[in-house]
């Protein structure tokens, strides 16, 4: 049996039991072996993969956009992700965004973040479920398109920040039917993938599964 690459999840120090339960049971499923990643951790060694989980908004002062007072921010958890990814990138490991991932990553690479996108597009409809009701287009030859095999699919959506200046050497891989970005990648990395939404709660979804197998895969052969 081929060995289980260790791969690190980054969560909060607060973050529910169930929904770590998820992300546990998603990186397991696919072949790795995972541990969690929060502020009051310890970093492990031999980390061969990261997943950079979903969670509370990313400060504004990160990325020059407006404070707000009524949400919920992580400082320790946004300097904990961005050391991480500025260690993970240069080394070319592999690293997938979710949700707040994506979004984090498109920071370290120098992008914006829309900090509300209620506010800031009247025509946006408002979708929070857990449930894959929103569709979402994928762009034809990019290395999301080919691991989850689809051109168009449904996703969940929980996310009110989003993608806006795109970061350097990344590109837009997937929008929804309003137009906001859903997913990006790192064309010239081996696997640098952001997704908007939460496969690791479409257990029986299995393009998303695959994109969670993708990771493991690609940390196996770092």
């Amino acid at each position: 049996m081929r060995a289980r690459p260790l791969i690190g999840i980054t969560t909060s120090d607060h973050k529910s039991l169930m929904a770590w339960a998820c992300d546990w049971l998603a990186v397991w499923r696919a072949g790795g072996r995972p541990v969690r990643l929060s502020p009051s951790r310890e970093i492990p060694e031999g980390l061969a993969g990261l997943m950079v989980g979903g969670g509370d908004d990313i400060g504004a002062q990160l990325y020059g956009g407006e404070m707000r007072l009524d949400v919920r921010v992580d400082p320790a958890r946004d300097r904990l992700e961005l050391s991480l990814l500025e260690r993970f990138l240069p080394q070319r490991l592999p690293v997938l965004g979710i949700c707040r991932g994506a979004q984090i990553i498109n920071v370290h690479c120098g992008g914006t973040l829309i900090g509300d996108i209620y506010t800031a597009y009247d025509h946006v409809r408002r979708q929070r479920t857990v449930l894959p009701r929103k569709h979402v287009h994928i762009t034809a030859d990019s290395r999301l398109h080919g691991l989850l095999g689809v051109s168009r699919c449904r996703v969940n959506s929980l996310h009110h920040q989003a993608v806006d200046r795109l970061g350097d050497a990344l590109e837009v891989v997937a929008r929804d039917r309003d137009g906001l970005i859903q997913a990006i990648e790192a064309p010239t990395h081996p696997y640098l993938i952001g997704v908007q939404w939460h496969p690791e709660f479409l257990v029986f979804n299995r393009p998303q599964q695959r994109l969670i197998r993708g990771l493991v895969d690609a940390a196996r052969r770092s």
